[in-house]
């Protein structure tokens, strides 16, 4: 099958309608709608399906990446029977969180000890799902992304990838560090995703936090404590160097020179300025612009480095409208055209 790049944007399943079967991919999006550990905003468990039906809406041609509509990327489909659990478990998460903001006690309710206990089983295995498909998929010498959901769903990914036994580092685009040890009881939670990477992932030597503006006291006390594995961009010290003179470019140049040859990218839709994602789980004023994130990306991909797999998480779609699964799509196109630019350069095919 061709593709047209200037026709009509066809809805064939897989995203951008590209006409791409997952063997033959180089890059294959593994979509996981889940969000029962969301503690402010649910819906995101709805963005992989939102952001693969605002997918076929985009143009292709890419200043960055020459004839990018020839990517090779594959999206496998979304689970109904994931998102059934999902929307089950929400239910009783929602009942459960409720509880804990009006001053109740985990340790004091067995009901809600066993609520706790059901859906970090059922996110074990998930986990323990995704950590087998992503080894198949790396084994074949493909490049897996995760399309969240919350920003829990990617750790079986980044289990993956630590398997293969090298080192390698994590760049986090973020409103939130998510370093905390087990939020409201979840192991798992989508404010944990750091802490149990840097618990889990014995290969993980770096991680490089960029756009964090909302963080806890005892998040603070884990950077500082963390002997240099870990090196946060403030959001507030990103702006006010750029009141005093500097450059988003030389604050890109610093963010690079701090990772190591391999990088996981990590990118929380957050991590944008909130009129661009209003609908996200726990959005936070200030952060990006999408171009300077779209910057960082290539400038990462032009570095000499090797990008060994990614997330995008967070994108949760509006009920009256679809700006955030519209934004969302183009943040994922960006993303893996980055990708691209990267495994090319490597290969030396540009």
């Amino acid at each position: 099958m061709t593709f047209d790049p200037n026709g009509v944007g066809i809805a064939n399943g897989n995203l951008f309608g590209f006409p791409v079967t997952e063997a033959d991919a180089d890059i294959v999006i593994i979509p996981v709608p889940w969000d029962a550990t969301a503690s402010y905003g649910k819906g995101t468990s709805d963005g992989p399906e939102a952001i693969l039906t605002a997918s076929t809406q985009l143009d292709f041609y890419h200043p960055k990446l020459e004839n990018a509509y020839q990517t090779a990327v594959f999206m496998t489909p979304v689970s109904s029977e994931w998102k059934a659990i999902n929307t089950k478990l929400c239910i009783e998460a929602i009942t459960y969180i409720d509880f804990l903001e009006n001053g109740g006690k985990l340790e004091e309710n067995i009901d809600f000890q066993q609520t706790v206990a059901v859906i970090s089983e059922a996110q074990h295995a998930m986990r323990e799902n995704l950590r087998n498909r992503s080894k198949e998929l790396l084994s074949q010498g493909k490049i897996v992304g995760v399309l969240g959901g919350e920003h829990s769903t990617p750790l079986g990914l980044m289990q993956a990838i630590d398997d293969l036994g090298q080192s390698f580092g994590i760049l986090q685009i973020d409103a939130h560090a998510d370093l905390r040890d087990a939020y409201e009881g979840f192991e798992q939670s989508h404010a944990s995703i750091m802490f149990n990477a840097l618990k889990n992932l014995k290969n993980l030597s770096k991680l490089v936090q960029v756009g964090i503006r909302d963080i806890a006291q005892s998040e603070v006390d884990l950077i500082n404590s963390s002997n240099g594995k870990v090196s946060t961009f403030f959001d507030w010290e990103i702006k006010e160097g750029r009141y005093t003179g500097k450059t988003w470019a030389q604050q890109v140049d610093e963010i690079i020179e701090k990772l190591p040859q391999n990088v996981y990218v990590s990118f929380d839709i957050d991590g944008l300025s909130p009129e661009l994602c209003p609908n996200t789980g726990t959005p936070v004023a200030g952060g990006f612009k999408l171009e300077e994130i779209n910057y960082l990306l290539f400038k990462l991909a032009e570095s000499g480095r090797k990008i060994v797999g990614f997330d995008l998480n967070e994108v949760a779609p509006g009920s009256d409208d679809d700006w955030d699964a519209n934004v969302g799509a183009r943040a994922l196109w960006n993303l893996i055209c980055s990708v691209e630019k990267n495994r090319r350069l490597l290969l030396n095919l540009c």
